[in-house]
């Protein structure tokens, strides 16, 4: 693809924009690591939320897509699709416990929960272990697609691809901290945003419209079920429950328990990551609820149809991409490099620059913070001033800017990637669901569920061959290993002391969890009013996810047909956000102190 001067000084200008942000901020940033990595607690929830959206639009996400519709269709975002129950669970269940806990990271509530030497054990391993590892296999993937991105489009060499990349990436979050990453992550935002529904429409145009790719496709769909049976089609958004790759017991799977089984970045279950991290920057509780509510909706109804399109179109004009061993995820790099006019080549590779960067300056700052804040403060250098523990967290951001790129070395898919972290997370998620509500979970629960989830992950994927397709394989594993790491924990729970009462009691006062399975804590600290809001959040995740996928199906019902279920489904949506708001309104939106109500409207 031809780059023209024009084209390398539009994304010299985004460049610059970030840098200057991230020169901005850099005082505002260096005052402590309260600022740092939160910043200050003082975030309104539009921006935090869009922060969160624009992290998990990184430039390998529409790659992935791609590859997935291109073999499996439409229906194979359901792969993610499902973690939307996870995810509204989040909202309604656990933002406002994680924003009353007024740490630093998810990390540090081990400490809080917890007691003694295993909690200390946890939380250092837990900093080292996400901090490092699961980070830069993040890092790692995400530089994979870039380099797939700017390999393909420009033929550029490997190493300077991540290099120069990351580097300014680095750059600008280590000198202006998770402010910085914030208010970039909004221009990123909406420069990716607008070129993807450029892209898709230039995509659909290079087919010969909506119509002609609707009928292309269909003609696809029965040379397909000719050469290898079943009856779904490509733009089905329910997969066809009799086909191999995802039949009954793998949707059943998606649906029913790898959501709150399985740690996934961005969706983690009860929140974690860097979700928390939004969360707890927010200024107050109803800042938290919104953030993560606004980032559910943009995430799961607003943002995958532009990459769906695309996708489509790749299928129809790529028809090689959707044989067996094809590389499937080019696709999208392909319409881009094909089709795209000149006039948009340089704002597309800039858009391409902000889905890398956003994702890669969360993950450095993130990272950092757990490295920082949860084992060298707490383990190795305590009591020092402030300014030194920021000097620490921006080398260390730099630190994992080269591990990462080094773990981009040995990556060779996506997709690889991402059933890396999901194996490996498999059935940790019931306990830190539970965590907050069951008095009894303690520190050995956690360790558990860590040590068996990896270790029967590694061990069913070196040691043992399952039978059965590719998606009977995941689903067999996900039920073994969720079945293994829920026994052992559970064991481990009660074959093991409860937590000291006083430390349960500490946590009750500052998070306030719901009553009912706190009731013999509760009991000794009779100035905390109960809270018994179980049920009215019940209704409101279940509405939840009836707007978001009724707004999901509804858009792409608009775009792909017949349009009159897409306005009953966006009617539907509207009726389902209108009662939880009225229903959130009626119960109030959050319950602060005075001190609390004070500092958030200062």
């Amino acid at each position: 693809m031809k780059i023209t001067l024009g084209d390398w000084l539009v994304v010299g200008a985004y460049f610059l924009v970030n840098l200057l942000i991230g020169l901005y901020f850099r005082k505002k940033a260096s005052a402590s690591t309260n600022d740092f990595f939160v910043s200050g607690r003082q975030v309104s929830w539009w921006l935090a939320g869009t922060s969160m959206v624009a992290t998990t639009f990184a430039a390998d996400t529409p790659l992935w897509v791609t590859g997935q519709v291109a073999k499996n269709g439409i229906a194979a975002n359901w792969f993610w699709w499902s973690f939307l129950f996870s995810g509204m669970m989040t909202v309604f269940f656990y933002a406002r416990l994680w924003r009353r806990s007024e740490i630093i990271t998810d990390v540090e509530l081990v400490e809080l929960r917890y007691a003694g030497k295993p909690a200390a054990f946890l939380r250092g391993f837990r900093a080292l272990y996400f901090g490092i590892m699961m980070n830069c296999i993040i890092l790692g993937w995400v530089n994979l697609a870039m380099e797939k991105i700017l390999g393909t489009a420009l033929n550029l060499p490997k190493f300077w691809t991540v290099v120069i990349c990351m580097a300014i990436t680095a750059l600008y979050t280590s000198i202006s901290g998770l402010w910085g990453v914030l208010w970039t992550d909004v221009i990123q935002f909406i420069l990716k945003m607008t070129m993807v529904i450029i892209l898709a429409y230039y995509g659909v145009q290079a087919v010969g419209g909506m119509d002609s790719l609707k009928q292309k496709l269909m003609v696809l769909d029965q040379a397909r079920r000719a050469a290898h049976g079943g009856s779904g089609s490509i733009l089905s958004f329910i997969p066809d429950l009799h086909s191999p790759w995802m039949p009954l017991s793998t949707f059943l799977i998606y649906i029913g328990v790898y959501w709150w089984a399985v740690w996934y970045p961005g969706a983690e279950p009860g929140g974690g990551g860097y979700v928390a991290q939004r969360i707890f920057c927010a200024k107050n509780e109803k800042h938290s609820l919104g953030a993560t509510l606004w980032f559910n909706i943009a995430h799961y109804a607003l943002r995958p149809w532009p990459w769906i399109l695309t996708a489509l179109a790749a299928v129809v004009l790529y028809p090689e991409l959707s044989k067996p061993g094809a590389d499937a995820e080019i696709g999208y790099i392909k319409v881009w490099v094909d089709y795209l006019p000149g006039a948009l080549r340089g704002l597309m590779l800039a858009g391409f620059a902000a889905a890398y960067m956003s994702t890669i300056a969360t993950q450095l700052n993130w990272g950092s913070s757990y490295v920082v804040n949860d084992f060298y403060r707490r383990f190795l250098r305590r009591g020092k001033a402030e300014k030194h523990y920021v000097s620490v967290s921006k080398w260390m951001t730099l630190a994992l800017m080269v591990l990462g790129a080094a773990v981009s070395y040995i990556m060779h898919t996506v997709s690889g990637g991402w059933s890396l972290l999901v194996n490996i997370g498999a059935g940790t998620g019931a306990v830190y669901l539970l965590r907050w509500f069951w008095w009894r979970i303690n520190a050995w629960s956690e360790i558990a569920a860590m040590l068996v989830a990896a270790a029967t992950s590694i061990s069913l994927r070196t040691f043992v061959h399952l039978s059965g397709s590719d998606s009977e394989v995941f689903s067999k594993t996900i039920l073994i290993t969720v079945g293994l790491t829920s026994v052992s924990w559970f064991a481990a729970t009660f074959l093991t002391q409860p937590e000291p009462e006083q430390k349960l009691l500490e946590f009750y006062r500052r998070v306030r969890p719901a009553a009912a399975g706190w009731k013999r804590i509760a009991a000794m600290a009779p100035e905390i009013a109960p809270v018994h809001d179980g049920w009215y959040n019940l209704q409101d995740w279940l509405l939840g996810c009836l707007m978001v996928y009724m707004a999901l199906f509804g858009i792409g019902k608009l775009l792909l047909g017949p349009a009159y279920l897409g306005v009953i489904f966006l009617l539907v949506s509207a009726a389902a956000g209108y009662t939880i708001y009225w229903d959130l309104s009626r119960r109030g939106w959050q319950t602060l102190s005075g001190e609390e109500q004070s500092r958030s409207e200062g």
